[in-house]
């Protein structure tokens, strides 16, 4: 008999596979996951080919990759050492399918221990940029790529050996197969990451193996998506009713336009406006999606502001904060839910990454748990679950978004967490404190927006320190508040570096915080980046 895990996981697996089959996925690779920090980017480098990419753990089934029927197979890399007897590794069958393989770092590696090659400790790591030289300029997988050329390295061991039929395609100065194929089985290792941006021709490398090696013709693209999955989701609810919480950010939002493109006014969304969010924020999202709105859906719009800060009254500790915004919102949801009657599915906006980082895909360690990944609520009862971004990485949820008609503002809105601005205000969260940090914020975003960095900035956004000290203003003593200004670039949010905005800008947002924002006498810019800082200010 099954966990309650393993029910849980079989559950959503037979959802995932629902989706598979209906919305346009005819040529799919598998991304067998050992354990690499890159495995995400590895399918999204093959998204970013028109090609549909899944993640799965190395610990797989080959009976399960037979049943899938890929058009490649793709093995990430990993922190293990393949010739150790504990490491991750995989049955010599998978070489042996006719399936194109292409191995990474680890899983170039492994792909050579495992066909009779030879891998040993390196004397020193190879580490960082580093100059490629390509052997074989007419192999499939490096047409078109300059030599040298300039790829990232990060490994210990190395391959001393490449197993028999293969052929090393390119070198290092100090590592001897930076690459080796064997042509005729379709097996090809490369002992250096294409999948991060800092291999200058990553990217033209996987679209040449997904292409020319695979021969995936490339129709995963986000108009035919939107088209199969509203199909999809016509045949699922037939006649029932749906509901959403609706939150306002770019991934619930979508979701809402998806559905209500599929089943109309058979949708309800329930917005819970709790009064953290940013600055008129919740009249823009009822313009959208309200009665004024493009979209053929039932709006409720409940505004818990009070019930909010009564909630939040003398906290300080985050991690309380955010527990109580959660429950709070669980508890409003559900009194919603009970005043509309009877619903048969309850629609989350759940995205790929969630699913990964939860723990529900690939091999790596849990990153942190997702609010809709996890099941229904007890209290309310549904019939199932409806996920239709669940396969998407956020990148897509923008173009189906844009291919939906939904505004480019709510589109590509900035990240912005759950607990919204509970978590952006250091110490007790009050109505005079989320009425500073709102405006300081839109103050910050409309100058970012004027200066033109609104679109080179990954995340940025004005939160309030629970430091006051004295100032002067008007001749007068002041003992105000300071903000603290935080603006990041990063590629996957889990490093990020403080992004370098001209003093020029800062300044004029300075001046105009201090002088239209009352309660503020000063404002900071944060330098941290993560680590050791997180990207929020909580």
């Amino acid at each position: 008999m099954d966990t309650e895990e393993q029910a849980v996981r079989r559950f959503k697996s037979s959802r995932a596979v629902f989706y598979r089959r209906k919305t346009l996925k005819n040529e799919l690779v598998i991304v067998l996951d050992f354990g690499g920090q890159y495995n995400q980017l590895v399918a999204r480098r093959v998204r970013e080919c028109n090609v549909y990419c899944e993640i799965y753990s190395y610990k797989t089934d080959i009976q399960k990759i037979k049943e899938m029927n890929p058009k490649g197979i793709i093995l990430t890399g990993g922190p293990n050492s393949c010739y150790l007897p504990d490491s991750p590794t995989y049955t010599d069958e998978l070489f042996k399918l006719g399936i194109p393989v292409l191995g990474l770092c680890y899983g170039a590696q492994l792909m050579m221990h495992v066909l009779g090659g030879e891998v040993k400790k390196a004397d020193v790591r190879e580490y960082g940029k580093t100059e490629v030289l390509i052997d074989k300029t007419s192999s499939k997988v490096f047409t078109d790529v300059s030599t040298p050329t300039i790829c990232w390295m990060s490994h210990f061991d190395y391959i001393a050996q490449v197993a028999p039929g293969f052929e090393i395609s390119a070198h290092t100065a100090d590592c001897p197969v930076a690459a080796a194929e064997n042509e005729a089985e379709k097996l090809y290792a490369i002992q250096f990451h294409p999948e991060v941006l800092h291999t200058a021709e990553g990217t033209k490398m996987i679209n040449n193996f997904v292409k020319n090696v695979c021969g995936c013709a490339g129709d995963w693209r986000m108009d035919a998506f939107v088209e199969s999955s509203i199909a999809a989701i016509r045949e699922k609810v037939g006649d029932g009713k749906v509901l959403l919480a609706l939150s306002g950010g770019v991934d619930s939002s979508v979701a809402a336009g998806l559905l209500s493109r599929a089943i109309g006014n058979q949708l309800t969304c329930v917005f819970v406006d709790h009064g953290l969010l940013r600055k008129d924020e919740g009249d823009e999202v009822e313009a959208v999606f309200g009665p004024k709105g493009n979209f053929d859906l039932n709006f409720v719009r409940v505004n818990a502001q009070e019930r909010y800060y009564k909630k939040l009254a003398g906290v300080s500790d985050p991690e309380t904060k955010r527990k109580i915004i959660g429950e709070e919102f669980i508890r409003v949801f559900e009194e919603e839910a009970k005043k509309i009657g009877t619903v048969d599915f309850l629609a989350q906006g759940t995205i790929y990454p969630d699913v990964v980082e939860s723990g529900l895909g690939g091999e790596s360690a849990v990153i942190k748990s997702h609010h809709n990944v996890g099941g229904l609520p007890e209290n309310v009862d549904f019939k199932d679950i409806i996920e239709p971004l669940r396969d998407l990485f956020k990148d897509e949820v923008r173009k189906a978004g844009l291919e939906l008609g939904i505004p480019k503002e709510l589109v590509f809105r900035q990240p912005f967490p759950g607990p919204g601005l509970g978590i952006r205000i250091i110490g007790e969260v009050t109505a005079e404190k989320v009425k500073i940090v709102q405006e300081a914020d839109a103050i910050y975003r409309e100058e970012i927006a004027n200066a033109g960095l609104d679109q080179d900035i990954n995340q940025y956004f004005a939160a309030l320190t629970n430091m006051r000290s004295v100032g002067v203003m008007g001749d007068e003593r002041t003992y105000d508040y300071a903000v603290a200004l935080r603006a990041v670039k990063t590629v996957d949010f889990m490093t990020a570096e403080a992004a370098e905005i001209p003093y020029e800008v800062l300044n004029k947002v300075m001046s105009r915080i201090i002088n239209e924002v009352r309660g503020v006498n000063r404002v900071f810019y944060d330098l941290t980046s993560k680590p050791p800082g997180t990207i929020e200010f909580e």
